[in-house]
């Protein structure tokens, strides 16, 4: 196993703890549905991306520009490293305070030497320091959040009351059901997919054991991850504006010293296991678009490694609290997930692009999925408009409007190919 596990590294992050964190400790448990859903729905969209990749055996900007287009090809780019980007500098500055908090040591500090250390392991090493350090970060990520639920309290009669589907009036409600489902299911996940596989050197013969490294990531390991932190906020916390650090130092009066200390390292590790697998992934779409080696042996594509890498020590000077920034970032990439999701089914159903087409049952979990990350993606764009208008609201607006209308011309493209192949049979 290992491609799928740097798709889990990001989503279980910190950017996910944040959402998890604000919906449990806002909500109680009224959003576990939305947890559970998260992980199933996630699995299913590293399914169809670990199709994709493995049966084209090919980058996924590559097989879009083939057999969909230039224009389309520069648009899966863009949407990647403005989703991607935004969330790198986010998750630098979470590492940084993260490191301040636990060493003392300024944060600022912590970002340039964080930075330094990208550029250096994942430049030297490339795929397989991250593959080997996204393993063993989740497996322990996990287990320390699993060691908290077994510290605090769970009530488990209303817990099952938060599997009833029902979303909290208001933009908070809808902003973190964005951001706990953009955790799992996200642009950077999806397109990362094709070439961390190429990476491991898997092809078409590696089919079952691609199919249980998706489940065994997404499935289990981050599905765990989300139902422990959840559980855990939803039982103790109490405040819907305490932040993820401030999470972890809260539960020590009401749990003991031990959940805190977990939580907290918990915390770090998601947040480095995050950094590391999300810098890789700007570099290899702008390394397929332009025709480069997506991997170390070819200077250019380390060379994209090193500047994003460093790039990244930038988001440890930007002010404020990281945890609704984060929320905010994962719900900005489910913006443009809907678009990518919508790329890989067109191209699953494509003869001249994949030799095996995708079965009912894969394109209705495909169209599930993209249904439901366009409502949730809608429900906090309506939130943040009905909020008010500023010049950050105004683009992801634009954002949004873009490629909602790239999608919908999309689906008239299939819709016309099918009833002209049809037509002509």
């Amino acid at each position: 196993m290992g491609p799928t596990w740097l798709a889990g590294a990001i989503a279980a992050g910190p950017a996910s703890m944040a959402s998890l964190l604000g919906a449990g400790s806002a909500f109680g448990y009224s959003l576990l549905w939305v947890v559970v859903l998260s992980a199933v729905l996630g699995t299913v969209s590293q399914y169809l991306a670990m199709r994709l990749g493995l049966l084209t055996e090919d980058g996924i900007v590559s097989v879009v520009e083939q057999h969909v287009g230039e224009t389309w090809a520069w648009l899966l780019v863009v949407d990647v490293i403005f989703a991607s980007g935004l969330a790198q500098l986010v998750i630098m500055k979470t590492v940084a305070d993260v490191s301040a908090t636990v060493t003392g040591v300024d944060a600022r500090v912590w970002g340039v030497a964080w930075a330094v250390v990208l550029a250096v392991g994942l430049a030297g090493r490339g795929y397989r320091v991250a593959e080997v350090g996204a393993k063993v970060l989740v497996s322990a990520v996990v287990l320390a959040f699993v060691g908290s639920v077994f510290v605090v309290p769970i009530d488990l009669s209303a817990a099952a009351g938060g599997l009833t589907p029902t979303i909290p009036a208001g933009v908070d409600g809808a902003l973190l059901a964005a951001g706990i489902l953009g955790g799992a299911v996200h642009i950077t996940l999806v397109t990362m997919q094709s070439y961390t596989m190429r990476s491991r050197g898997w092809t078409r013969d590696d089919y079952d054991l691609a199919l249980f490294d998706v489940g065994g990531s997404m499935l289990v390991a981050f599905g765990i991850y989300s139902v422990a932190i959840f559980l855990v906020a939803a039982s103790v916390l109490d405040s819907p504006d305490i932040g993820a650090i401030g999470a972890a130092k809260a539960l020590e009066p009401a749990v003991g010293a031990n959940a805190k200390w977990l939580f907290l390292l918990g915390l770090w590790g998601a947040a480095v296991s995050t950094l590391g697998s999300n810098t890789v992934v700007p570099p290899y779409l702008v390394a397929d678009k332009l025709d480069w080696d997506t991997d170390v042996s070819d200077p250019r594509y380390r060379g994209l490694l090193v500047v994003v890498a460093l790039a990244s020590a930038g988001g440890a000077f930007l002010q404020g609290a990281f945890f609704p920034l984060l929320v905010l970032v994962l719900a900005f990439g489910l913006v443009g997930t809907p678009f990518a999701l919508a790329l890989v089914l067109y191209l699953l159903n494509h003869d001249d692009a994949v030799p095996v087409r995708n079965s009912a049952a894969a394109n209705v979990g495909g169209l599930v999925l993209i249904g439901v990350t366009a409502v949730t993606a809608g429900t906090f764009l309506r939130g943040q408009y009905a909020a008010g208008v500023d010049g950050v609201t105004a683009f992801v607006l634009l954002f949004a409007a873009v490629f909602t209308g790239a999608t919908l011309v999309l689906l008239g493209r299939f819709v016309r190919e099918t009833v002209t192949a049809r037509g002509a049979a």
